[in-house]
């Protein structure tokens, strides 16, 4: 009777020992990201294939908007949910909530290969030597140009170092001669106009961390509100709608409806297939302005999130994401420009894409030693975010004909103050 009672307890026990096993290893996290460029599409295989080395483990990657991104998920951040890992643009605005990697990654290797990009994550903290996540890729500012339409109306198109008050007069003769809707687009991002503040000489912040208003950034306003103005650009795209709310504009390019369209690099990939040979296209040098000739970089980083019950899991899928042959997979199939210096070094392969879009990532690589230092400096800022926002939101409201130029600026000023402010008493 004893001998069966100790067999019953001791299969008991393995039977408990067993299902706390399938637990511990039944583990799962969810990444948020964008079904452009390096994102839920051309992470899937590189997810699928870690899920097979990991038995248990599921990688669960949910499709959001990048509007999703940029507005709710700081939102759900802040009250303690959200995803488990994510990829970000707002990279020193969102590091309070970063997982700090350095347990679970190879710190080495990861200092080798990101290097600089790496600072951009640890936000307020110049001497942290945290690993906050694993930059995705880089991004350039850059202006596309739809050619079949400057050989229809027989105008030549700018060369390297044209301003951008003559790619501006170029694009309304283009636009005139071919009854095109518009000359010129922008995104309605603080980003991308970010890229004419500084070519027209704004600082936007100092080395001190603290917000610039200056005369560079209001001649580049005045200058953006006098294109809207006269028919340049259309009105109802940063007039029309309201706040900070993020706009892009591809579309319209894709479309023919535009002679000259302000966006990034992270859109290749959907040109060459979108738009492929329905018309001559290009990706041209950046505008200048009167002080340089500059455009912002940007890119992504894949972080983790401090709330997630499963810090190792989402460590580890990072590190595997960061292996370089699983890094230059995906780079391939998004057609964007690495972050990784290997990658950057020993060049990628994009099968498939077209020669034109070979092309214009060559033009958009170009463009990075001529960045300003302004450029890298508000990029890695904490409080980005909160500026880019500021200027979309008081820019439309000069546009609408609510605030002057001057009164605009004391009000981005005011907004990115009582940003800092709320900060610094959480």
């Amino acid at each position: 009777m004893t001998f069966t009672r100790i067999g019953l307890r001791a299969a008991s026990a393995l039977l408990a020992v067993t299902a706390l096993t399938g637990i511990a290893q039944a583990q799962e996290i969810t990444v948020y990201c964008d079904d452009i460029g390096f994102g839920c599409v051309t992470m899937a295989p590189i997810a699928k294939r870690f899920e097979a080395e990991n038995p248990g483990t599921t990688i669960k990657l949910e499709t959001v908007s990048y509007q999703t991104i940029v507005e709710s998920l700081p939102v759900q951040l802040e009250s303690g949910e959200g995803p488990d890992a994510a990829i970000i643009t707002d990279l020193g605005g969102l590091s309070r909530y970063y997982l700090d990697l350095t347990p679970y990654v190879n710190v080495a290797s990861f200092e080798k290969e990101y290097g600089q990009v790496l600072q951009w994550l640890r936000g307020a903290d110049p001497s942290s030597k945290a690993i906050n996540g694993m930059p995705t890729s880089l991004t350039v500012n850059g202006a596309y140009v739809n050619l079949a339409l400057f050989e229809q109306a027989g105008v030549p198109v700018p060369k390297e170092g044209a301003t951008w008050a003559e790619w501006a007069e170029a694009t309304r003769k283009v636009s005139k001669a071919t009854g095109t809707d518009f000359s010129m687009e922008m995104d309605r991002s603080g980003h991308r106009f970010a890229s004419l503040a500084i070519s027209y000489g704004a600082e936007l912040v100092d080395d001190k961390g603290q917000p610039v208003i200056d005369k560079g950034l209001k001649d580049a306003i005045e200058q953006f509100v006098a294109w809207h103005k006269d028919g340049t650009m259309p009105m109802d795209l940063w007039g029309a709608v309201g706040g900070a709310t993020h706009r892009e504009l591809f579309s319209d390019f894709l479309n023919a409806k535009t002679v000259f369209y302000f966006g990034g690099s992270w859109t290749l990939s959907q040109m060459d297939k979108e738009v492929g040979d329905l018309f001559d296209w290009e990706v041209v040098p950046a505008p200048c302005g009167p002080s340089s000739c500059t455009v912002m970089p940007g890119g992504g980083a894949l972080v983790g999130f401090k709330h997630t019950k499963n810090p190792e899991l989402v460590g580890k899928f990072i590190d595997y994401v960061a292996q370089t042959k699983n890094n230059a997979e995906i780079i391939a199939a998004s057609v964007e420009i690495p972050s990784s210096k290997s990658l950057i070094e020993g060049g990628v392969t994009y099968p498939g894409a077209s020669e034109r879009t070979q092309q214009s990532l060559s033009t958009f690589i170009a463009q990075i030693p001529k960045m300003a230092p302004a450029a890298y400096r508000f990029q890695g800022w904490r409080y980005q975010r909160a500026m880019m926002n500021a200027m979309t939101t008081r820019i439309s409201q000069v546009l609408n004909g609510e605030l002057d130029v001057d009164t605009a600026l004391d009000r981005i000023k005011q907004d990115v103050d009582l940003a800092i402010k709320a900060a610094g008493s959480k």
